[in-house]
């Protein structure tokens, strides 16, 4: 398995394996990106928005397992942004080569776009328990530089809390957060540079 440099920023989170937890996924990778200098309407935002839109999808529809909830790891190094998707279901793969889609089904175009999107992906095993992680990795051209923003702050109490640097994190005071699919104890998130 080939190393990976330490990433300049990460975002993680575990989220329940409903359609409302892969909604909340989505647009958690892209508030994050938008607090990191890519805005929403930018290629890169909305490229993996859709990318993790189908990873979380998948892993709702073919990778639930009763119980289980899958992860999301966002991570950006050097120029290349890495989403990870895993799940607790090795043994529902996509199809490696994948088949052309069907005409008149509904499904099976969603990798296909993934495949066009990203500059690389692939499926890993999970090493430490069962399941597996689908992954893209997009390049970000050296001339496009990100739109810089202070962030609003976030709880005063949760960095010190957690004792680590911690990034804002989009309110959702409107919403319970039961309803949305979060588990709160298991997120990480935050700029970690060398």
């Amino acid at each position: 398995m080939p190393r990976h440099p330490a990433p300049e920023r990460e975002f993680t989170m575990r989220f329940t394996s409903t359609p409302r937890g892969a909604r909340l996924a989505r647009r958690l990778v892209s508030h994050r990106l938008n607090d990191w200098g890519h805005p929403y309407a930018t290629p890169v935002n909305e490229t993996l928005a859709l990318i993790t839109a189908e990873f979380t999808a998948n892993a709702v529809r073919h990778g639930h397992v009763p119980g289980r909830d899958f992860h999301v790891r966002l991570t950006l190094t050097e120029d290349t942004f890495r989403i990870e998707v895993t799940d607790t279901r090795a043994e529902k793969q996509p199809p490696s080569p994948l088949p052309a889609p069907d005409s008149a089904s509904e499904f099976g175009r969603g990798l296909l776009l993934v495949a066009a999107l990203a500059d690389d992906w692939g499926i890993t095993p999970r090493p430490t328990a069962p399941g597996k992680t689908v992954w893209a990795e997009l390049r970000v051209p050296t001339g496009v530089r990100p739109h810089t923003h202070a962030a609003a702050p976030g709880p005063a109490d949760s960095a010190s809390a957690h004792r680590h640097n911690t990034e804002s994190f989009p309110a959702t005071s409107s919403l319970r957060r039961g309803d949305l699919g979060l588990r709160p104890e298991a997120a990480t998130y935050g700029d970690r540079r060398p």
